[in-house]
């Protein structure tokens, strides 16, 4: 598992959506510091925190 690969992806469906880290971080009630950490591939999300994102981004969790 790529980590900063995963980190890039993560940080592109951000962007796409227009959102900066701290609105994605407030709407998981996460740090800024943390959504940063998983977009630089310093530190993966839980697998719960995954399964948010997916549902939020409308990706599969498989991509």
């Amino acid at each position: 598992m790529d980590q900063q690969k995963i980190g890039s992806f993560l940080k592109g469906l951000r962007q796409e959506r227009k959102l900066t880290q701290d609105q994605l971080a407030e709407h998981l009630s996460v740090s800024r510091r943390t959504v940063s950490r998983w977009e630089t591939g310093s530190n993966l999300p839980d697998l719960s925190v995954l399964v948010e994102l997916a549902d939020f981004y409308n990706v599969d969790l498989t991509e």
